[in-house]
């Protein structure tokens, strides 16, 4: 479902967990290189741990808790 100025862009935010952005998308990062995604739907990276930035690789799952470390 494409946006448009009746249903705008939805973006869902996940509690330590990824932007879900309804796609396509074009993402314009730091440096200024565009990354584009046709995708339906698409992850992008909150936490900075991901190997393929901006997208999640779900890196954050393997993180743990201070209080889950003993």
């Amino acid at each position: 479902m494409p946006n448009t100025p009746e249903r705008p862009r939805r973006i869902r935010v996940q509690r330590e967990g990824p932007l879900l952005i309804e796609g396509p998308v074009e993402i314009v990062g730091e440096d200024g290189e565009s990354t584009v995604s046709r995708r339906f739907v698409v992850a992008v990276c909150t936490c900075r741990r991901t190997r393929t930035p901006p997208w999640c690789d779900t890196s954050h799952r393997r993180r743990t808790k201070p209080d889950e470390a003993s």
